[in-house]
């Protein structure tokens, strides 16, 4: 149940940020959103996400935590299997290159992640997997 209402407020968020040309949604409890859409790995249709972001340099980082549950999330998987991606941030559309940060990278970003948002330390601490921190570079 609690998938399908994820679902369900992610369908809203994604159909009123791109309604509105990225003027709404682009912060939630004061965070930063954007929009992932990703190639899906079986169906070949383009999916869209919003998910927090931080930022190193011109990259963009994404925390791929499903809330700490024993899987990947499934945008994940997919940007995995196709790693060119399409970003919007605002009203601004970025193909952008996606891949997974090395334990030493993550080590890197990981503090600066948790200070903008304490829940990702709860997520790695609920799981056994490695929470994958992604890097989106600009194609």
């Amino acid at each position: 149940m609690a998938n399908l209402s994820f679902k369900f407020f992610s369908s809203i968020h994604v159909a009123m940020y791109k309604l509105s040309g990225g003027r709404l949604g682009t912060r939630v409890l004061g965070v930063s959103i954007l929009l992932l859409t990703v190639k899906g790995r079986k169906t070949g249709k383009q999916r869209t996400t919003p998910l927090m972001y931080f930022r190193d340099g011109d990259n963009i980082l994404l925390v791929a935590s499903k809330g700490g549950h024993p899987r990947h999330p499934e945008w994940y998987v997919n940007l995995a299997a196709n790693p060119d991606v399409m970003v919007q941030i605002g009203p601004e559309k970025l193909p952008m290159r996606a891949s997974t940060a090395s334990d030493e990278e993550k080590s890197r970003f990981w503090p600066q992640i948790v200070r903008t948002y304490k829940g990702y330390e709860e997520y790695q601490r609920k799981t056994t997997r490695n929470i994958p921190v992604v890097i989106l570079k600009r194609r």
